[in-house]
């Protein structure tokens, strides 16, 4: 039976009703909402805790680990480009954390730009990031002390508690979980090291075999060479060192603690992110060069390198410096993360619980949630599933935070009143001098287009690799296509003119800088593999049925456009009252 004409109207209003309230922004001082935290911190202070956040686990465990297995000693190479990738994403943050300068990082950038739900989905992406964080660094902890007590722990452990599920550890984590909860060498190096033959990788995978003719585990390592896993495994590999980098976002969620945080937080990124590149570029290095990839330790690389050179001595000494550091680290990722969820409790997209402070100006509620989480998380999972899995987050959430820029530099300036523009294909290239609602809109609709030419071209380019070698006519011809279009779409939003709102720190190149930034953040997510992908998946949709059946009817920005137009209602009644 055919709905009736009135009946179609009021379906089509409330679906309509319905993406409007997905799409609701929070402004950037709202009304009735104060900051309860204390405003002690400096420059100097977000760049320790950016620093002391970022030089975890990447360097005293992933290293050994996408070393050995993914990238061999270009991984140096791998660091280089998730460092070039962070750098762009870091200069996005620091825009960002001058213009908005409050807690709760990418999740509140999004909030302000482009509406709730991807606030929603930012947000649960950084937790899950931060939750990872935490949990790989306290193992990365319990690796490094087991390795000074001759691996008692794990072997116990191993023994009286397997598991051997795909993605799950080998043994449950109680001493990482525990401790969640209560909270370089280039002088032996060697060059040959470097330059290892296939002859000899064949050699080592043939005795490693031997070893372990009881289990059904092959030896992969490569043919050799700085590239053994060929630009494949470098990219993967960077894809992976993406999560070293993940540390300075800590700093974007002191917006409400820094006494200037206009200029604070931008220096505290790009300071953080540049020390900590030399830090992985030179400790990855030395280990490569101390002794073959093939050989490097997966849970304690560094102490066990020293080992290697002979320096025994040395090696408890680095061990006890990895715990100290480690331990920084671990209170550095756990930082940020009930931030996050307290600026998400505050807004009503979760539970009210979250957003109790202590009397000493701290989110007590959500740190023993969040550290909660975190401890589950490491009781079961390896280390290299976490670290997949908070790229993937932590990917996601430096690409909004790009697009976000785009957005909001390219804003209509609500000082001028502007006539309604219909669109024409000439506006595009030669557009008012100031932003009005249509180049607004034209920046949007392009950067839509951005995203959909990235993720195509992404694919191509790593599934399609084969045939690009081969340059194959339709492979070419189809990423030369893509790459055009690519090309044109910036010119486009480059030729729209930007706000006139100028903000302590900018970032510069626009719109290059963000798009790149999307580009090689989109290219590394496709690198990783579909076990991660499936475990996302089963992440994001636990977080979109949280919001959909507690945050979207609870959220505090629906609450004030619900009221608004009662006090605009009061506002004209006493004004008429008055005349």
């Amino acid at each position: 039976m055919a709905c009736s004409a009135s009946g179609c109207t009021l379906s089509c209003a409330q679906v309509l009703r319905f993406i409007q309230t997905l799409t609701r922004k929070k402004p950037l001082e709202p009304e009735g909402e104060e900051s309860n935290f204390c405003r002690c911190l400096t420059t100097s202070d977000l760049v320790g805790l950016g620093v002391g956040s970022t030089l975890g686990a990447g360097v005293y465990v992933l290293s050994g680990e996408v070393a050995r297995e993914v990238s061999g000693p270009s991984i140096i190479i791998s660091f280089l480009v998730a460092a070039v990738a962070s750098v762009f994403a870091g200069l996005c943050y620091a825009e960002f954390g001058a213009r908005v300068p409050k807690t709760g990082s990418a999740y509140l950038y999004s909030y302000v730009t482009v509406g709730e739900v991807w606030a929603f989905v930012t947000g649960w992406n950084l937790l899950l990031t931060y939750v990872i964080g935490t949990s790989s660094v306290a193992k990365a902890w319990t690796g490094t002390f087991d390795d000074l007590v001759d691996n008692v722990i794990a072997e116990t452990l191993t023994k009286h508690t397997p598991m051997k599920s795909p993605g799950l550890a080998t043994y449950p984590d109680f001493f990482a979980a525990g401790l969640i909860m209560l909270l370089a060498g280039f002088i032996k190096g060697d060059i040959s090291n470097w330059q290892i033959s296939q002859e000899t990788i064949l050699n080592a995978t043939g005795q490693m075999e031997n070893l372990t003719l009881t289990s059904n585990n092959t030896a992969d390592f490569g043919v050799g060479g700085f590239f053994p896993f060929g630009l494949d495994g470098t990219l993967a590999g960077a894809a992976t060192c993406f999560y070293a980098f993940v540390g300075f976002d800590c700093i974007a969620t002191t917006g409400e603690e820094v006494h200037n945080p206009q200029k604070a937080i931008p220096l505290g990124i790009v300071a953080s992110l540049l020390i900590c590149f030399l830090a992985y570029f030179g400790v990855s290095a030395s280990l490569t060069l101390m002794m073959p990839y093939y050989l490097l330790d997966t849970h304690s690389p560094v102490p066990v390198a020293f080992e290697y050179v002979g320096w025994e001595s040395a090696k408890y000494l680095v061990a006890v410096g990895s715990l100290c550091a480690l331990s920084s680290s671990l209170l550095g990722m756990m930082f940020p993360m009930p931030r996050v969820l307290f600026a998400m409790a505050r807004d009503g997209l979760f539970f009210k619980l979250l957003r109790y402070m202590s009397s000493r100006q701290s989110p007590v509620f959500a740190t023993l949630a969040s550290g909660a989480v975190a401890a589950f998380m490491v009781l079961l999972f390896d280390l290299k599933a976490l670290v997949n899995m908070s790229s993937i987050g932590t990917i996601f959430a430096y690409s909004l935070v790009a697009v976000c820029v785009l957005i909001l530099r390219y804003k209509e300036d609500s000082s001028f009143v502007h006539r309604s523009e219909p669109f024409s294909m000439i506006g595009l290239f030669r557009p008012p001098p100031r932003p009005t609602h249509r180049t607004s809109k034209n920046v949007n609709i392009v950067t839509v287009i951005i995203l959909f030419l990235v993720v195509v071209l992404s694919v191509l380019l790593s599934e399609a690799v084969h045939s690009l070698r081969r340059r194959e006519a339709w492979s070419v011809l189809l990423v030369t296509v893509l790459a055009l279009s690519l090309v044109l779409a910036v010119v486009i939003i480059w030729r729209q003119p930007q706000s006139s709102t100028i903000a302590a720190f900018m970032v510069p190149c626009l719109p290059v800088i963000p798009v790149v930034s999307v580009l090689i953040n989109t290219y590394l997510m496709v690198q990783l593999g579909g076990e991660t992908w499936i475990c996302y998946a089963f992440w994001m949709a636990v977080g979109l049925i949280i919001y959909f059946s507690y945050g979207v009817h609870h959220s505090v920005q629906k609450q004030r456009l619900q009221e608004a137009p009662t006090h605009l209602n009061i506002v004209d009644v006493n004004l008429s009252v008055a005349a």
